[in-house]
């Protein structure tokens, strides 16, 4: 599941395969951009910014996408045959004399002017592994609606930038809270602990593919309490517990130890 530390492995992979080098092919399969001609121009840079994706290009050119659940980028050797799934799926493709990368199923694709960029990412709060990192401000900001349950302020990416749905469960659980307790609830040093945690934990898995919150070795447990649904809580024992999407109200799937995080709950009808 693409989060904050996964869109910056994707930017750092296509980066080390693009940046530098002259555009040999550029197709934008969306019907907008689909006359773009970026042959020719350098791409310069590929820079994560939560969970979006820039790629900058010569010219004051950037080309914007957003993976959200299904997207993906593939870079592969030029000639090579991409292997991410149908031709239909892919949405751009960017290549060089030596690699080439694909975009599959990208919600989210659109070519914007650089000094513009701010259009796109400009409502997002402070990057968890971007230098704009400020935890005073992401803790402001993550407080700022005393009534709303931790698990949307957590995911809402104004606040602060590259949670998901897996870290908004593992860190209710690392603070012991549940994640529909509202935020004006939580002691009063919890959501400096929670945004120092949320930094730490991407920081770490960031240069790791296999994502791990927990300090345990033991196979098969990466995770605290994220898709864990039945399974013996690492901490207590208990049975933990899963609870859907309701359609509408910003919530999604939540994973939570009923023993260990104590406070409000929601379950499925």
């Amino acid at each position: 599941m693409p989060e904050g530390d996964t869109i910056w492995q994707v930017a750092r992979h296509l980066h080390t395969a693009l940046a530098g080098q002259v555009l040999t092919r550029a197709d934008l399969r969306v019907p907008r951009f689909a006359t773009a001609d970026l042959t020719g121009r350098t791409l310069l840079d590929v820079t994560p910014r939560g969970k979006h994706l820039l790629a900058r290009i010569e010219g004051g050119l950037t080309l914007h996408s957003h993976l959200r659940m299904e997207g993906a980028w593939r870079v592969y050797a030029t000639g090579e045959r991409p292997r991410g799934g149908p031709s239909h799926q892919i949405r751009a493709i960017l290549g060089n004399a030596e690699s080439t990368a694909y975009g599959y199923r990208l919600p989210v694709l659109e070519l914007i002017r650089t000094a513009e960029e701010s259009r796109a990412v400009g409502h997002l709060g402070p990057d968890l592994l971007g230098p704009d990192w400020d935890p005073a401000e992401a803790e402001r900001r993550l407080c700022a609606d005393p009534s709303r349950p931790l698990g949307e302020a957590l995911l809402d990416q104004r606040n602060l930038a590259g949670i998901g749905n897996v870290y908004k469960s593992e860190l209710a659980f690392l603070a012991a809270v549940s994640p529909w307790l509202p935020v004006g609830d939580l002691g009063p040093d919890v959501p400096a602990r929670l945004v120092a945690t949320a930094h730490r934990l991407l920081e770490t898995n960031k240069d790791h593919p296999d994502r791990r919150t927990t300090t345990t070795r033991r196979p098969g447990t990466p995770l605290h309490v994220y898709g864990r649904e039945g399974r013996p809580c690492l901490r207590c024992g208990a049975r933990i517990r899963r609870a859907d999407a309701e359609p509408g109200n910003g919530d999604r799937i939540t994973y939570w130890c009923p023993a260990c995080q104590p406070g409000p709950t929601r379950t499925d009808p």
